[in-house]
């Protein structure tokens, strides 16, 4: 007896093939074709970026900077083939294409402008116990860093990652979804005209999760996954035989809060972008919505408004696009079902806005909290409106999930109050998934929507490891350091300490 297939919103765990075939999502129709990498080529990989890792450290920051300007200008000029690409791997619309790449953009322009400032060397403050030692700390990088991307934004997000680890000295192999590797062979191409003498600092290895295996097999000295829970599971498990570090960044199940006193045109032209945009594909999609009872009825006819409205296709016109991952329209039609089963109603949508390949905007009113759509990531165009008596009853519900990623609050008055009392990564204040779209903000989340960060200063040091130096200046006036130091400092030192505040509790009685 075998036990059935894991099956993710990353495919099948563990699954393997020689060949990958891509698919045009606006036709279904045949698009390309690739070999699919195994243990003898992330091996090979692995060892050409080894070397070369030392070479592009060497460059130093300018240089290295310089470098990442060059390819950023190579992104920039092709820009439209890379957006092409990802409307006919991925599905979305050909602007939200075009978003992925100025996004890309940006997030290389913050390393390029900060790489230096958050990892040059920073002088610390000496001890009065060392007196004689100045200190400083260091950061070097890790050598060869994987990073294995997604295919819902599969330039965005991998770039985000690659662009930290490669300010920051390190090589990357960046081993792609299996829906979109023509994505990633482009990337690499601008990198290769960009920087042609260092060709081997970023390649890629197309594959399904065997060659994810492979690669972290192969010895890298750091790993960045995007993808599901269960897969971000396996892959830190493997990591775990070797000790690799790993940074992780998993599923989501979004929780939005609508006060009393929100805004409510506002919050449901948001709300309804949040959940809906990228076809729902986003792991900081908004998926859950908890409204206050005394604007809960109004805020349901604007969001319900707005989101019939939304087009579904893959024409010009099109908002959202197909669902590439076909084991994916099921997970949707499962979460729908449950929720109606359980009470809910569909004011948009419902079972019939499932298709094979298209999912239609749904937003279920009086979702259960213990539906699957409230609890678990439907990873789609729908949105599960729950009804609450007020805003410290959505606080506890999103606080007591597994999941901790971003979330969205709404309220005129007491917004940053609000969101403070979020136990998650992110939130976006009278807005949504801002957060996402500044590279300077820190990105990643708790509990199963794991740890680690990209973007920001955290993101930079996320791929780089502190090195501490000390360094003598001068004689001390005694040694604590060798076995040569006078009888009686250490008593001594420990009583001027303790008479001190000895000292203290005096002044306070007096």
């Amino acid at each position: 007896m075998t036990n059935a297939p894991t099956i993710t919103r990353d495919g099948v765990i563990g699954y393997d093939a020689s060949e990958i075939v891509t698919i045009n999502q606006a036709t279904g129709a045949e698009y390309a074709r690739y070999p699919v990498a195994g243990k003898e080529e992330a091996a090979a990989a692995v060892a050409a970026a080894r070397p070369t890792a030392g070479a592009w450290w060497d460059l130093g920051f300018e240089g290295r900077a310089e470098r990442l300007h060059a390819w950023r200008r190579e992104i920039a000029l092709s820009g439209e083939e890379g957006a092409e690409l990802i409307h006919a791997e991925n599905g979305k619309p050909l602007d939200d294409g075009r978003i992925e790449v100025l996004g890309a953009l940006e997030h290389l322009q913050y390393v390029i402008a900060n790489a230096e400032r958050v990892l040059g060397r920073r002088d610390v403050p000496a001890s009065p116990a060392v007196a004689n030692q100045r200190a400083w700390v260091e950061y070097q990088p890790y050598g060869v860093v994987g990073v294995i991307g997604p295919w819902n934004f599969p330039l965005l997000t991998p770039v985000a990652i690659v662009a930290d680890a490669l300010a920051a000295g390190n090589a990357v192999i960046l081993k792609p979804s299996q829906i979109t590797p023509g994505v990633a062979e482009w990337l690499i191409r601008t990198w290769q005209r960009a920087v042609p003498d260092l060709p081997a600092v970023l390649q890629n290895l197309n594959g399904y999760g065997a060659t994810g295996g492979a690669l972290i097999e192969a010895g890298l000295d750091k790993l960045a996954f995007t993808g599901s829970v269960a897969t971000g599971k396996t892959v830190a498990a493997q990591c775990a035989q070797t000790l690799t570090p790993v940074l992780l960044e998993l599923g989501g199940n979004d929780g939005v809060i609508v006060a009393e006193d929100a805004d409510l045109d506002e919050a449901a032209a948001h709300v309804v972008w949040g959940a809906m945009q990228n076809t729902g594909h986003g792991c900081i999609s908004l998926e859950v919505a908890y409204v206050v009872e005394s604007v809960h009825d109004e805020f349901v006819e604007k969001i319900s408004n707005l989101a019939g409205k939304v087009r579904v296709g893959s024409d010009e016109d099109s908002e959202i696009g197909p669902v590439p991952l076909p084991t994916q329209t099921g997970i949707i039609r499962e979460h729908i079902e449950d929720a109606l089963k359980h009470g809910a109603t569909a004011t948009v949508g419902g079972l019939d806005a499932v298709g094979d390949r298209y999912v239609a905007p749904t937003v279920l009113v009086g979702v259960t909290p213990d539906s699957l759509a409230a609890n678990e990531e439907t990873f789609g165009p729908t949105l599960a409106v729950i009804k609450i008596a007020d805003t410290d009853e959505a606080i506890a519900y999103i606080n007591a999930g597994r999941y901790g990623l971003g979330s969205a609050v709404f309220s005129r008055n007491r917004g940053e109050d609000i969101a403070r009392r979020l136990r998650v990564g992110m939130t976006s204040i009278n807005d949504a998934l801002v957060f996402s779209m500044n590279p300077a903000v820190p990105f990643g989340g708790r509990g199963d929507s794991g740890y680690g960060r990209k973007q920001g200063e955290e993101g930079l040091r996320e791929f780089a490891y502190p090195h501490s130096f000390t360094a003598k200046t001068g004689p001390a006036q005694f040694s604590a350091s060798t076995f040569g130091r006078p009888a009686g400092a250490m008593a001594g030192a420990l009583a001027r300490v303790r008479n001190g505040f000895l000292a203290e509790d005096n002044k306070e009685t007096a």
